[in-house]
């Protein structure tokens, strides 16, 4: 195994500190980044690019696209080429048709060219999503409120693509690939919320609203507009069943099923994080 340091940004996020423990359980040579702990990192400060950077074979790339220019990750992105490493995992996320997401497809051509050994993960909508940001807020107070439709999205378990990127960073065979990671069914957010009602005990209904009337919602619960927006367009998708194909490249990579939404919920539900 190469001994230069793997560079896994967002290493405090959902996918990044899983990312870092599967390394580490690897016996790879982890430099967990963040805006607040191990070594610093923000997108917006160039200045903590370098000393992130020194040495890296390796980088997991999380652009947190919907908060940071698109252009800022281009020039880390090309950076790092120019720093000397080689292969680039990319987190990204799934577009309409199998394509990338149009928010994404600066940072993935990017990536292409700064990377001599590239692999994107395009993502759908983390299971964890309802547990550990946005939504959990929503979970806790009983209504899932949002402009989904009746929709369904084939939500993918945070651990599933930790373990993706872990074998394509570590692993051969990746280089130049395109994974589609789902899990392995779609669901509505009205059954995402049965699900989660089922196993933690506590109501949690589903409410369909119009565009207008999330981004006012969301604006007065202190969410800034642009981001609403952003979560009002991410929604829409769902809504036209976007998300809704299934893929099988966590099974083809990883040699087993991806980890279905009841079992996430299940092992969500047994932490306590919805009992609060």
């Amino acid at each position: 195994m190469n001994r230069a340091p793997i560079l896994v940004l967002g290493g405090r996020g959902k996918t990044g500190r899983r990312v870092a423990a599967r390394l580490r359980d690897l016996g790879a040579p982890v430099r967990a980044a963040s805006r607040s702990t191990g070594t610093r990192f923000d997108y917006g400060d160039p200045e903590t690019w370098g000393p992130a950077l020194e040495g890296a074979g390796a980088v997991y790339l999380v652009p947190m696209v919907e908060y940071v220019d698109p252009a800022h990750v281009v020039a880390f992105a090309r950076r790092a080429g120019r720093e000397g490493v080689r292969r680039i995992v990319l987190l990204s996320a799934r577009g309409e048709g199998g394509g990338a997401h149009p928010h994404q497809e600066p940072v993935e051509t990017a990536v292409r060219e700064a990377a001599p050994e590239w692999t994107i993960l395009r993502a759908a909508w983390f299971a964890q999503n309802f547990s550990e940001d946005f939504l959990l807020p929503p979970v806790l107070a009983g209504e899932l409120a949002l402009p989904a439709g009746e929709g369904r999205e084939a939500f993918v378990d945070a651990g599933d693509i930790a373990d993706v990127a872990a074998a394509a960073l570590t692993g051969d065979g990746h280089a130049g690939r395109v994974y589609e990671l789902t899990g392995p069914e779609a669901l509505s957010f009205r059954a995402a919320a049965s699900l989660i009602s089922e196993a933690s005990g506590r109501e949690v209904r589903y409410t369909p609203l119009d565009r207008a009337a999330f981004v006012d919602l969301a604006s007065r619960q202190g969410h800034p507009g642009e981001i609403a927006r952003t979560i009002a367009d991410l929604m829409d998708s769902v809504a036209r069943n976007a998300g809704a194909p299934v893929s099988g490249d966590v099974e083809r990579v990883l040699g087993r099923s991806p980890r279905s939404f009841a079992e996430y919920v299940k092992e969500a539900a047994a932490s306590g994080v919805w009992n609060l």
